[in-house]
């Protein structure tokens, strides 16, 4: 065979992956605004019989891209798994919901019936959700078997959106004797919190046919987590459940032990950096005594669990012969507790199931100051509960519009209702435990304060005060107001300063934020949301030296697992950067 023939042969085959009927465009990187530019796209498609599977990750599509390969389609009746992540990369989010519904409603009039539908990673929100909201309460999603949406900054508004469809779907599909059986669930990384987390939970509770589901890192607390320990128990079928870096606390704990005491089939529990607690992590060892059988991974890391708990824990694993993995690290073990968790695994013959203790916290016996801080965390979120169901009305308005701006970003920071009047807020007991409320009790002059106040010959100084007011930026017109006239004063006398280290400053930000390694061992910034939305308002400002924007754009461009936490005020950033 002649060389070009095997180059022809070998690009067909790199395009087109025979078994199981999928065709994939994976990762080429194609940048297709126009239905000119999608051409070649919908010719593949077009001659590709027996179509199931299409794979368009990692490419970009714009709005007449997406019609013109939706036209095509139409004609593909057999299609069943729509691989669609990471597709819309640089597009506005205003592109976005018009492309989805071009792509949805072509596989409602070719009548296919899909088992899998992933847009992962696209940073969508509320309104892209409506973008697919048609399709996943018609006829071709009846047959639906995996919704994954990892990463797409949804939101509150989104999730109730998305909960609204799925219930729809199953009530529609029932009607015609085909409910919706959804077995897998993935949502990190969307910000659901508490709402959006409560009314999936109805939805899940509706559908209980539920095997998997992965919602980590969505800043859901303990009510939220209580509604979705409920919705479980409809669920007998579950085998993970994945609820990573949310609020637990030990109410959350309880109710969550109280569904595992209920459920036969389930093989990971991953409740990591959830702040389980002692209390919770006593109640999840009666429910592994009474029953779970069938576990295979347990992860309770970095939850604050103390060595009594902890031992209790380990000790209600004996006859789990299936377990093969139980993560305890970085919790308040100390050195003894350590030891004897590891004499305990060994007396059952289960040393290989423990993981690493290496970032264990180190023992503390003070009870007291447990439970008390257990009390003024349950007190502190019920009134965050409270301030969500506020700021959860203006936030539906946002939601039905399609014109979007960085404004209407949801953001990670709880929303604190103004109260009556109270005595002013000095600039050190603000940088000290920074609120919005504090910042707003600093009062008008709280920008020339902070300045007056912050050493710009230190570039440290300058940093931690710009993470610490950046860190309660919220999505109040108030508070918004105050956080970027409060940087705007501090960044201003710094950048006018002759002594002043502008790249030292970028840097040392960088690091902070994680997303420039450092040699030093540091705790990074936990939730970037504010400190990249502030960013976004000082890099349009006359002070800020616009040299300095390259490096940010380079940084900020990068694939880094904790910009993707925070799609919405990634891609904005990005917008600014780019039009600079």
């Amino acid at each position: 065979m002649a060389s070009d023939d095997i180059a022809k042969l070998a690009d067909s085959l790199a395009k087109t992956q025979v078994g199981g009927g999928e065709l994939s465009f994976k990762g080429k990187t194609l940048k297709l605004n126009t239905a000119e530019d999608a051409q070649d796209v919908i010719q593949e498609i077009e001659e590709f019989e027996g179509l199931q599977a299409l794979r368009l990750e990692g490419n970009t599509f714009g709005v007449e891209a997406a019609k013109a390969i939706a036209k095509a389609l139409e004609k593909k009746p057999d299609m069943k798994r729509c691989h669609w992540s990471d597709m819309f990369t640089g597009r506005l989010r205003s592109e976005i919901p018009a492309a989805l519904t071009s792509l949805g409603d072509a596989l409602i009039t070719a009548g296919a019936q899909l088992t899998e539908l992933d847009l992962s990673d696209n940073a969508f929100g509320p309104d892209g959700v409506r973008g697919f909201e048609t399709l996943l309460k018609s006829p071709a999603c009846f047959t639906l078997q995996e919704l994954k949406l990892n990463n797409c900054g949804m939101g509150i508004g989104g999730g109730k959106i998305l909960a609204a469809a799925l219930t729809e779907c199953h009530k529609r599909s029932s009607a015609v004797g085909k409910p919706l059986s959804l077995k897998i669930f993935v949502a990190g990384r969307n910000r659901l919190e508490n709402d959006g987390a409560t009314a999936l939970a109805e939805a899940f509770r509706v559908i209980g046919t539920l095997e998997e589901v992965h919602m980590p890192q969505n800043g859901i607390n303990h009510p939220g987590i209580t509604a979705l320990a409920e919705s479980f128990k409809a669920n007998p079928l579950l085998k993970v459940i994945n609820l990573n870096d949310n609020t637990f606390t030990d109410k959350g704990g309880i109710a969550m032990a109280e569904t595992l005491k209920t459920l036969r089939q389930v093989e990971l529990i991953n409740f990591g950096d959830c702040l389980v607690r002692s209390k919770g992590a006593l109640a999840i060892a009666t429910a592994l005594k009474e029953g779970l059988h069938k576990l295979k991974e347990l992860n309770l890391s970095f939850c604050e669990i103390k060595q009594d708990a902890a031992l209790t824990l380990v000790e209600s694993v004996e006859d789990k012969s299936e377990l093969e993995k139980l993560d305890l690290n970085g919790n308040c073990l100390g050195e003894e507790g350590c030891k004897q968790i590891q004499e305990i695994l060994g007396g059952f013959n289960m040393d290989s199931v423990l993981g690493s203790l290496s970032d264990d916290e180190g023992g503390d016996d003070d009870d007291d100051e447990e439970d008390e801080e257990d009390d003024d965390d349950d007190d502190d979120e019920e009134d965050e509960d409270e301030e969500e169901e506020e700021e959860e009305e203006g936030q539906d308005l946002d939601d039905d519009k399609t014109e979007w701006s960085p404004e209407k970003i949801p953001t990670h920071v709880e929303s604190t209702p103004i109260s009556p009047p109270q005595p002013p807020v000095d600039v050190s007991t603000f940088l000290g435990f920074p609120s919005p409320e504090k910042l707003l009790r600093m009062g008008p002059k709280r920008s020339i304060l902070v300045a007056q106040q912050t050493d710009v010959s230190n570039v440290e100084k300058v940093v931690q005060a710009f993470i610490q007011i950046s860190s309660v930026y919220r999505d109040d017109h108030a508070v918004k107001s105050a956080v970027e006239e409060t940087v705007d004063g501090l960044m201003k006398k710094a950048f006018g300063s002759s002594i002043f280290q502008p790249d030292v400053f970028i840097t040392s930000l960088l690091v902070q934020m994680g997303l420039l390694k450092s040699e030093d061992k540091i705790k990074t910034i936990p939730q970037l949301n504010g400190p990249l939305l502030t960013l976004n308002h000082v890099v349009q400002q006359d002070y800020f030296p616009k040299p300095l924007a390259p490096i940010l754009l380079a940084f900020i461009s990068k694939p880094n697992r904790a910009l993707e936490s925070n799609p919405l005020s990634r891609h904005a950033l990005l917008q600014t950067l780019h039009n600079l």
